[in-house]
């Protein structure tokens, strides 16, 4: 997998709460989204999926399995993306995730410019 499972995630699915999805294509890891739930409200803290397995749906699976193991205990996901992350936006709109805030100058980019972050929400069931 040429997207690298790093030890910051590793660290980061140990902590309290936290929980991951990690879809395989013929035995190979193809891509992982991280989770984590408090309460009745969960937060999508990352997804990735391998550069040689793009274009073919497996983020749209990725968060379905992740919202389908939810039940009815979890009434909204949250997550933050880039305004300029035109593919990250188009997925999450397609899937029902609305607008609720945003965060300015969130992300830093290579060369020191600075990108809003968007913080959407998605009502399982809803």
């Amino acid at each position: 997998m040429t997207t690298t499972w790093s030890a910051c995630s590793s660290e980061l699915l140990a902590s309290p709460g936290v929980a991951g999805v990690l879809l395989t294509c013929d035995g190979a890891p193809a891509g992982f989204g991280l989770y984590r739930v408090v309460a009745d409200e969960a937060e999508l803290l990352t997804i990735a999926v391998d550069r040689g397995f793009r274009r073919r749906g497996l983020a749209i699976r990725i968060l379905n399995a992740i919202v389908d193991g939810f039940g009815a205990e979890v009434r909204s996901l949250y997550l933050e993306v880039a305004v300029d992350n035109a593919p990250a936006l188009a997925l999450y709109r397609r899937l029902g995730f609305e607008e609720v805030g945003r965060r300015t100058r969130y992300y830093q980019r290579a060369h020191g410019e600075m990108s809003d972050a968007l913080i959407l929400r998605l009502k399982p069931g809803g």
